[in-house]
Protein backbone atom coordinates (compact mmCIF):
# COMPACT_ATOMS: atom_id res chain seq x y z
CA UNK A 1 0.00 0.00 0.00
CA UNK A 2 1.47 3.61 -1.33
CA UNK A 3 2.10 5.82 2.35
CA UNK A 4 -0.08 9.02 2.33
CA UNK A 5 2.15 11.84 1.97
CA UNK A 6 2.01 14.26 5.01
CA UNK A 7 -0.09 17.17 4.34
CA UNK A 8 1.91 20.42 4.50
CA UNK A 9 -1.39 22.97 4.52
CA UNK A 10 -3.66 24.08 6.90
CA UNK A 11 -7.57 23.81 5.99
CA UNK A 12 -9.26 23.65 3.22
CA UNK A 13 -11.83 25.82 3.40
CA UNK A 14 -12.69 28.94 5.43
CA UNK A 15 -15.89 30.96 5.82
CA UNK A 16 -19.03 30.20 3.00
CA UNK A 17 -18.36 31.83 -0.59
CA UNK A 18 -20.45 34.23 -1.69
CA UNK A 19 -22.59 33.15 -4.70
CA UNK A 20 -20.37 34.77 -7.19
CA UNK A 21 -17.89 33.41 -5.80
CA UNK A 22 -19.31 30.19 -5.76
CA UNK A 23 -20.17 30.46 -9.77
CA UNK A 24 -16.69 31.47 -10.38
CA UNK A 25 -14.94 28.06 -8.99
CA UNK A 26 -17.64 25.52 -10.56
CA UNK A 27 -17.91 27.41 -14.14
CA UNK A 28 -14.11 29.58 -14.82
CA UNK A 29 -11.89 27.32 -12.67
CA UNK A 30 -12.29 23.89 -14.90
CA UNK A 31 -11.09 26.47 -17.91
CA UNK A 32 -8.12 27.06 -16.88
CA UNK A 33 -6.58 24.02 -15.76
CA UNK A 34 -3.07 23.87 -15.60
CA UNK A 35 -1.57 21.46 -18.44
CA UNK A 36 2.16 22.92 -18.73
CA UNK A 37 3.40 26.67 -17.94
CA UNK A 38 6.20 28.84 -17.61
CA UNK A 39 6.59 30.13 -14.06
CA UNK A 40 4.86 28.54 -11.28
CA UNK A 41 3.77 30.14 -7.87
CA UNK A 42 3.08 27.44 -4.64
CA UNK A 43 0.90 28.25 -2.17
CA UNK A 44 -0.68 32.17 -4.00
CA UNK A 45 -2.75 32.83 -1.19
CA UNK A 46 -5.26 35.34 -2.14
CA UNK A 47 -3.43 35.74 -5.49
CA UNK A 48 -1.84 39.08 -5.51
CA UNK A 49 1.73 38.34 -6.60
CA UNK A 50 0.49 35.79 -9.05
CA UNK A 51 -1.63 38.43 -11.17
CA UNK A 52 1.96 40.35 -10.70
CA UNK A 53 3.71 37.87 -12.22
CA UNK A 54 0.46 37.92 -14.63
CA UNK A 55 1.32 40.95 -15.64
CA UNK A 56 4.84 41.25 -15.88
CA UNK A 57 5.32 38.68 -18.08
CA UNK A 58 2.05 38.78 -20.38
CA UNK A 59 3.43 36.39 -22.85
CA UNK A 60 4.03 33.42 -20.10
CA UNK A 61 1.99 30.80 -19.16
CA UNK A 62 1.40 31.44 -15.28
CA UNK A 63 0.36 28.24 -12.80
CA UNK A 64 -0.99 28.99 -9.29
CA UNK A 65 -1.05 26.47 -6.82
CA UNK A 66 -3.61 26.86 -3.81
CA UNK A 67 -5.11 24.05 -1.79
CA UNK A 68 -7.54 27.20 -0.21
CA UNK A 69 -10.59 26.91 -1.59
CA UNK A 70 -11.07 30.64 -0.29
CA UNK A 71 -7.90 32.01 -1.51
CA UNK A 72 -8.47 30.69 -5.03
CA UNK A 73 -12.17 32.27 -4.86
CA UNK A 74 -10.30 35.55 -3.79
CA UNK A 75 -8.09 35.03 -6.80
CA UNK A 76 -10.87 34.38 -9.14
CA UNK A 77 -13.20 37.55 -8.20
CA UNK A 78 -9.83 39.97 -8.82
CA UNK A 79 -9.35 37.55 -12.42
CA UNK A 80 -12.75 38.63 -13.36
CA UNK A 81 -14.83 41.30 -14.88
CA UNK A 82 -18.64 42.15 -13.49
CA UNK A 83 -19.11 39.91 -16.44
CA UNK A 84 -17.71 36.95 -15.29
CA UNK A 85 -15.13 37.04 -18.04
CA UNK A 86 -11.34 36.70 -16.98
CA UNK A 87 -9.70 40.19 -17.66
CA UNK A 88 -7.70 40.10 -20.66
CA UNK A 89 -4.22 41.22 -18.35
CA UNK A 90 -4.78 37.85 -16.72
CA UNK A 91 -5.94 35.30 -19.98
CA UNK A 92 -2.15 33.38 -18.93
CA UNK A 93 -3.45 32.45 -15.50
CA UNK A 94 -3.40 29.14 -14.97
CA UNK A 95 -4.87 27.48 -11.68
CA UNK A 96 -4.85 24.06 -9.68
CA UNK A 97 -6.73 24.74 -6.59
CA UNK A 98 -5.12 21.88 -4.99
CA UNK A 99 -1.74 20.33 -3.42
CA UNK A 100 1.21 21.25 -6.04
CA UNK A 101 2.57 17.68 -5.61
CA UNK A 102 0.00 16.85 -8.20
CA UNK A 103 1.65 18.96 -10.44
CA UNK A 104 4.77 18.00 -9.63
CA UNK A 105 4.16 14.20 -10.64
CA UNK A 106 4.14 14.99 -13.89
CA UNK A 107 8.26 15.07 -14.86
CA UNK A 108 8.00 17.20 -18.09
CA UNK A 109 7.03 19.81 -16.28
CA UNK A 110 10.04 22.39 -16.17
CA UNK A 111 9.74 25.97 -14.85
CA UNK A 112 11.71 28.99 -15.48
CA UNK A 113 10.74 30.28 -11.90
CA UNK A 114 8.94 28.90 -9.35
CA UNK A 115 7.94 30.98 -6.14
CA UNK A 116 7.12 29.81 -2.88
CA UNK A 117 6.69 32.98 -0.45
CA UNK A 118 5.28 33.15 3.05
CA UNK A 119 4.76 29.42 3.15
CA UNK A 120 3.30 28.13 6.37
CA UNK A 121 5.92 27.83 9.14
CA UNK A 122 4.25 25.36 11.45
CA UNK A 123 6.33 26.81 14.27
CA UNK A 124 5.44 23.77 16.66
CA UNK A 125 8.27 21.53 17.27
CA UNK A 126 5.90 18.30 16.59
CA UNK A 127 4.68 19.88 13.69
CA UNK A 128 8.17 20.53 11.66
CA UNK A 129 7.22 17.42 9.84
CA UNK A 130 4.63 19.30 7.69
CA UNK A 131 7.02 21.75 6.61
CA UNK A 132 6.73 22.40 3.01
CA UNK A 133 10.46 23.16 2.18
CA UNK A 134 12.17 19.66 3.00
CA UNK A 135 15.27 18.56 1.72
CA UNK A 136 13.60 15.86 0.04
CA UNK A 137 10.99 18.53 -1.35
CA UNK A 138 13.51 21.20 -2.42
CA UNK A 139 15.11 17.99 -4.58
CA UNK A 140 12.16 17.44 -5.94
CA UNK A 141 11.98 21.01 -7.25
CA UNK A 142 15.10 21.00 -8.32
CA UNK A 143 13.16 18.45 -11.21
CA UNK A 144 11.33 20.98 -12.40
CA UNK A 145 13.20 23.91 -13.03
CA UNK A 146 15.17 24.51 -16.59
CA UNK A 147 18.98 24.95 -16.57
CA UNK A 148 19.12 28.69 -15.69
CA UNK A 149 16.01 28.54 -13.65
CA UNK A 150 15.10 29.66 -10.17
CA UNK A 151 12.93 29.03 -7.28
CA UNK A 152 12.56 31.98 -5.18
CA UNK A 153 11.58 31.38 -1.71
CA UNK A 154 10.59 34.41 0.91
CA UNK A 155 8.95 33.84 4.75
CA UNK A 156 8.92 36.37 7.54
CA UNK A 157 9.36 33.68 9.68
CA UNK A 158 13.25 34.14 10.58
CA UNK A 159 13.67 30.68 12.10
CA UNK A 160 11.65 28.53 9.84
CA UNK A 161 14.23 30.66 6.69
CA UNK A 162 17.15 29.35 8.83
CA UNK A 163 15.61 25.99 8.41
CA UNK A 164 14.66 26.31 5.02
CA UNK A 165 19.32 27.36 4.28
CA UNK A 166 19.95 24.43 5.88
CA UNK A 167 17.48 21.84 4.15
CA UNK A 168 18.77 23.75 0.69
CA UNK A 169 22.68 22.87 1.94
CA UNK A 170 21.50 19.19 1.40
CA UNK A 171 20.52 19.69 -2.28
CA UNK A 172 22.56 20.09 -5.22
CA UNK A 173 21.27 23.59 -5.91
CA UNK A 174 23.01 26.81 -5.17
CA UNK A 175 21.99 29.42 -3.06
CA UNK A 176 21.95 32.89 -2.84
CA UNK A 177 20.86 35.54 -0.61
CA UNK A 178 19.31 38.28 -2.67
CA UNK A 179 18.44 41.62 -1.83
CA UNK A 180 15.09 42.05 -2.76
CA UNK A 181 12.65 44.67 -1.82
CA UNK A 182 9.60 42.95 0.38
CA UNK A 183 6.86 41.41 -1.97
CA UNK A 184 3.72 42.86 -0.92
CA UNK A 185 1.19 40.10 -0.30
CA UNK A 186 -1.78 39.45 2.54
CA UNK A 187 0.47 37.02 4.10
CA UNK A 188 3.16 39.57 4.15
CA UNK A 189 1.35 42.55 5.44
CA UNK A 190 0.04 40.51 8.74
CA UNK A 191 2.82 39.50 9.50
CA UNK A 192 2.33 36.56 12.14
CA UNK A 193 6.22 36.69 13.24
CA UNK A 194 6.44 40.09 13.69
CA UNK A 195 9.81 40.28 12.48
CA UNK A 196 11.27 43.55 10.55
CA UNK A 197 11.64 42.28 6.89
CA UNK A 198 10.86 39.17 5.16
CA UNK A 199 14.24 37.05 3.83
CA UNK A 200 14.43 35.41 0.88
CA UNK A 201 16.46 32.98 -0.50
CA UNK A 202 17.20 31.89 -4.32
CA UNK A 203 18.12 28.50 -5.54
CA UNK A 204 19.26 27.71 -8.76
CA UNK A 205 21.09 24.65 -10.56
Amino acid sequence: MEMQEIRTFGRRHGKKLSARQDWLIQNILPTIAPHSGDILEIGFGAGEHLRQLATRYPDKIIIGAEPFMNGVASLLSAMCDDDNTIRPEYKNIRILADDVRILLKNPNLKFEQIWILHPDPWPKARHEKRRLLSTEFLNILSQHITPDGQIIIGTDHHEYFDWICTNAAHTSMHAQIPNIATIKTRYQTKNMAGTDAPKYIILSH
